[in-house]
């Protein structure tokens, strides 16, 4: 093993990273010693294939959770976000070669050509999409961008709905700006990995997902205009409970027009008021327009677009409550929230035989009754919810729901302070 790869893995038991591990991942059960063999597993995955000469670097990227705001991203609505301590993690290494090699564990060798930045359809849905979209924004925003040699590992699992594809669109974007620039805004770089995921990979996703990775910590974005993002200084693990998302075991697969059903419909009812997006647009104007609105736009749009006004005010209404660290008006919101997804969203499943989601929450409900809250994380019509449970109550709830959903359903996590960051060099 070369002087370079010895290196980095005698940085990564010492001391002082221990102590930034300790910060990004946490220290629960053994937590810091995983995630040193983690590590040093892909430093040495990289010397195997790449063997390099050149400078190493550990760069990691973050999953998130949406703690509040479903869907109202994508029409310049508010949210509130946070990074968790699940992350896509890379050893990197530069190449003189204008190409891009990466060796993601459990996925096909890739090879980009950075000559081509054109849109590839057949690889819509893909990695390399991201991978020559995030370099096609970055080139055309004037950012450097040069090959590199990386080996990828990843526990924000596909499916997860904690962000996976956001996760690894703002991990190449760092590591194009580590390398090359070293100077990107964190919105930027959000901004970046959105034009990726909408225009390359094919999914008209808002920008909420690539923000919470990218800015890291829990984080109120407001995205009427240009997005005005406010760190919130709050952890619910303070406050005694701990953050579980339940991986229902429903596929995300083929939903892609689902999703894109919602943002459709809001914009549809939108531009009945000459308006391309929904925060535009008074409650009062939808209101009073319902009898017009059922004939042009049928009725689901209209109760999407009810949905998204009571949504936006409760995030302010629990941006309040989290400045003030009023426990009870955060999980009541939030139980509200999933309360609105179910009845007028109506992202909770889409098939009318296969409802994991829905048992999910009402499973919840009946645990948890008057403590902690509980909604559909995320995209929704598949995937995971949300559960905010007591510290005392984890280990009782976690036995319950992977009985249910199958073992390992249960992820129990904490915010992240940092968003997409450089680990070591």
């Amino acid at each position: 093993m070369t002087d370079r790869y010895n290196t980095l893995l005698s940085r990564i038991k010492d001391a002082s990273s221990l102590e930034r591990f300790s910060r990004l991942y946490g220290s629960r059960d053994g937590e810091l010693s995983r995630q040193i063999s983690r590590c040093s597993y892909l430093v040495k995955k990289h010397e195997d294939i790449f063997h390099t000469q050149a400078p190493l670097c550990l760069i990691s990227s973050p999953g998130r959770i949406e703690i509040i705001g479903n869907h109202t991203d994508h029409n310049h609505g508010r949210v509130l976000a946070a990074a968790v301590n699940l992350d896509t993690l890379a050893v990197v290494s530069p190449s003189e070669e204008k190409r891009v090699r990466i060796h993601s564990e459990g996925f096909a060798p890739m090879d980009i050509d950075l000559n081509d930045l054109d849109i590839h359809e057949e690889e819509k849905g893909t990695s390399a999409a991201l991978v020559r979209g995030v370099a096609r924004g970055m080139a055309d925003d004037g950012f450097r961008i040069g090959g590199f040699d990386a080996c990828i590992t990843s526990n924000v699992l596909s499916g997860s709905g904690l962000s996976s594809s956001a996760a690894y669109e703002v991990l190449i974007c760092a590591v194009f700006d580590h390398l090359y620039n070293g100077n990107m805004n964190p919105v930027r770089r959000a901004e970046i990995s959105q034009f990726a995921e909408n225009q390359y990979f094919g999914k008209p996703s808002g920008l909420m997902d690539q923000m919470a990775c990218s800015v890291g910590g829990m984080v109120a974005i407001d995205f009427k205009d240009k997005p005005v993002i406010e760190p919130m200084d709050f952890r619910f693990s303070q406050c005694g409970y701990d953050i579980v998302v339940v991986n229902t075991g429903s596929s995300h697969d083929n939903l892609t027009n689902e999703y894109a059903s919602i943002r459709e419909e809001m914009n549809a009812v939108a531009a009945c008021f000459g308006e391309p997006v929904l925060r535009r647009v008074r409650p009062e104007q939808v209101w009073q327009a319902i009898p017009e609105l059922r004939k042009k736009v049928g009725d689901r749009p209209i109760l999407r677009a009810e949905h998204f006004f009571a949504e936006n005010e409760r995030v302010k209404k629990i941006t309040r409550d989290v400045k003030s660290g009023n426990l009870e008006g955060i999980f009541r919101n939030i139980i509200a929230s999933g309360e609105s997804s179910w009845m007028l969203l109506q992202n909770v499943y889409a098939d009318k035989n296969l409802q994991p989601l829905a048992l999910a929450q009402m499973m919840a409900s009946e645990f948890l009754d008057s403590q902690g809250a509980w909604r559909v994380h995320g995209g929704g019509f598949a995937g995971t919810t949300l559960n905010f449970v007591p510290q005392e109550s984890t280990a009782a709830f976690v036995e319950k729901f992977d009985a249910v959903f199958g073992r390992n359903a249960c992820y129990v996590l904490d915010v992240r302070s940092e968003g997409a960051a450089l680990l070591l060099e």
